[in-house]
């Protein structure tokens, strides 16, 4: 008879040290005085096996200087194994870091980040690829953000605020605006902190009938040894939203002439004034009466040049003209000056 035996023919397989795979996508982005850090949970052990366990991640933090080692972590943050997605994604680890102010003294200098991740008996694989920002200090959000429609614009003002002297560093303020139901912000503009004691700007290239929000931070911009700059933004004013619905018509036309053609032609009386320059524009209204008559308009659509010519005109009587602008909404001007012509 032969004897028979249970288990799995090959090698053994050794049992795993679980130790998580160290961090490769670490992300930082500082707002204000708070850096938020990002990155891809483990799923692997650094023998390419599932990892079955959780531990700790360390954030570690060094100023002006890279990582050697974690040393001491800024906080301590417990870690459990995720699966990945169908996908294949990892799920997402954050943190976020408030800075003191003596971290923010060292205007031209850089803080470095990493991750570092534990198993359950305390080892590591190492540290994660490292990620600096500015050290340099943020100003507050000024006080008093207005934002008001007008015809020219969005004109946008606020309270100046006090930057620091030093020559390392560079303030300006940036204006955001954001189309509502849009996850993308443009910038309005920007204007430099210095010199201006009644800071303001008016936004031209938003979307008439649209809505947007619009919101101010403070920049501060570092230079760097090879001549680039590196840019950290203060915290964001309150949003102020802004429906962008155009009621605001034309200039009033200027300069109208009425000409009556002279003897030998079939009647008719020639009007002309000078023209507007709203990009928006959609025409003219010409008006007319009689004395003592109502106005009525000439014509149904919008005369597209400044010039008109009247051939329903009787001889013997006398008319007086008026012109209006039209806008592209139907926002309709103040009518012009009266010019008025006799036929003989």
């Amino acid at each position: 008879m032969l004897a028979t035996a249970c288990g799995s023919p090959g090698v053994p397989i050794p049992p795993s040290l679980e130790l998580p795979r160290p961090v490769t996508d670490l992300h930082v982005f500082r707002k204000g005085d708070t850096v938020h850090l990002s990155w891809s949970a483990p799923t692997q052990t650094t023998e390419h096996r599932n990892l079955r366990k959780g531990g700790t991640t360390e954030i570690c933090r060094a100023i002006a200087t890279t990582l050697r080692s974690c040393g001491t972590p800024v906080a301590k943050v417990a870690f459990r194994p995720a699966p990945q997605s169908a996908g294949g994604t990892q799920a997402t680890e954050t943190y976020s870091d408030r800075l003191s102010p003596a971290a923010q003294a060292a205007p031209a200098a850089f803080i470095t980040y990493a991750v570092n991740i534990l198993n359950t008996y305390g080892r590591s694989a190492g540290l994660s690829n490292q990620v600096q920002v500015p050290a340099a200090p943020t100003l507050l959000p000024p006080g008093n953000f207005q934002v008001q429609l007008t015809a020219d614009g969005v004109q946008i003002s606020w309270d100046a605020v006090a930057a620091p002297q030093n020559p390392a560093l560079r303030f300006f303020y940036r204006v955001y605006r954001r189309e509502l139901g849009s996850n993308k912000d443009a910038i309005a503009g920007e204007l430099p902190v210095a010199g201006q004691p009644t800071p303001g700007l008016v936004d031209h290239d938003f979307v008439w009938e649209k809505t947007y929000d619009y919101r101010l931070t403070v920049v501060t911009a570092v230079g760097t040894e090879d001549g680039t700059e590196r840019q950290v933004e203060g915290d964001d004013t309150p949003v102020v939203e802004v429906i962008a619905h155009d009621v605001f018509p034309p200039a009033t036309p200027v300069g109208l002439q009425a000409v009556f053609s002279g003897p030998g032609q079939k009647p008719f009386i020639d009007l002309s004034w000078k023209p507007n320059l709203e990009p928006d524009l959609a025409g003219y209204n010409v008006y007319r009466r009689e004395e003592g008559g109502e106005w009525a308009k000439l014509h149904s659509d919008p005369t597209q040049s400044p010039a008109f010519r009247d051939s329903d005109v009787l001889a013997g009587h006398a008319y007086f003209y008026s012109v209006s602008a039209i806008d592209t909404r139907g926002n309709e001007s103040p009518r012009s000056e009266l010019a008025s012509e006799a036929v003989p």
